[in-house]
């Protein structure tokens, strides 16, 4: 299934992607595709729906964030072999994990707002997974009964913020609109193998990820198990990957950020397609 969230900002409502491309409205099944919704193990109750029973919504508007109520974003650094390369760094041996606020979190569409002053937004295209059932220190033969699905995520970051101004990057990764999530949440018996989907982003049309999740160091399950050690990851939380090379910090000799006016595109097969305007913010 490839489930998703439309509407206005703050009044979404929950939908289904039919295989026509069609939205079928779910908001008499349930009020909202959110942590509660996942908890309550909403997905089993749609396993064998029929999407010609549902009711076709003719102009969904703006397509929101796929998850709502997202407890937490737990991210996972430096999780592809060629994008730790480009930046001079050594390949992890552990998961290098790192919060991400869920003030954070946009829609597939919605404008990438620039910080007053930024010079060094950049760009990380990246798988998500969200999580469906309670992991508490399980192990990784287990992890796949605790995945709702996967998604499409941007680790929009300001560099200077993040590397310059002191402590952890938690500085350049929790700006407002700095998580575009979705479009959809794409169960995990949709997706052949998730460690074979290719991933790419473009700004103005020209491709600068083009990458292959089988380039990740840490794979899907072993992620899963490795953070729930560490935390209990909870129905309705997001963890994202990593990112492919491309990144605008890594180019060379002249490293590449985004200015207002443009457009960043970006997708995975399997999972949809964002896009982007790049405004800058003015409050």
């Amino acid at each position: 299934m490839k489930l998703l969230r439309y509407g206005p900002e703050g009044q979404e409502k929950p939908g289904l992607l039919d295989a026509g491309g069609r939205v079928r409205d779910l908001s008499a099944r349930f009020d909202d595709l959110d942590s509660s919704a996942l908890a309550g193990g909403v997905l089993d109750g749609l396993r064998d729906l029929d999407p010609d029973t549902l009711p076709v919504v003719e102009s969904p508007g703006r397509i929101g964030a796929c998850v709502g109520d997202v407890g937490k974003i737990v991210a996972i650094g430096l999780n592809y072999v060629e994008h730790a390369r480009e930046g001079g760094r050594e390949i992890p041996t552990e998961p290098l994990l790192f919060m991400k606020a869920t003030s954070s979190i946009s829609g597939p569409n919605d404008p990438i707002v620039l910080p007053r002053g930024s010079e060094k937004t950049d760009w990380e295209v990246e798988l998500a997974i969200v999580i469906g059932k309670t992991a508490r220190n399980i192990d990784e033969a287990d992890a796949p009964a605790h995945i709702a699905g996967y998604a499409l995520f941007n680790d929009v970051s300001e560099r200077d913020h993040q590397l310059n101004r002191g402590g952890q990057w938690t500085k350049g990764k929790c700006h407002d609109s700095f998580g575009p999530l979705g479009p959809w949440l794409v169960t995990a018996d949709e997706i052949e193998d998730v460690h074979a989907l290719g991933i790419w982003l473009e700004v103005d049309g020209n491709r600068y990820q083009d990458g292959n999740t089988s380039d990740m160091i840490f794979g899907v399950d072993h992620c899963v198990a490795y953070i729930s050690r560490f935390m209990t990851l909870n129905p309705g939380d997001v963890i994202i990957t990593g990112t492919p090379a491309g990144v605008g910090n890594g180019m060379r000799p002249e490293r590449k950020f985004l200015r207002e006016g443009q457009t960043v595109t970006l997708g995975a097969d399997g999972l949809g397609e964002q896009s982007h305007p790049v405004v800058r913010e003015r409050v």
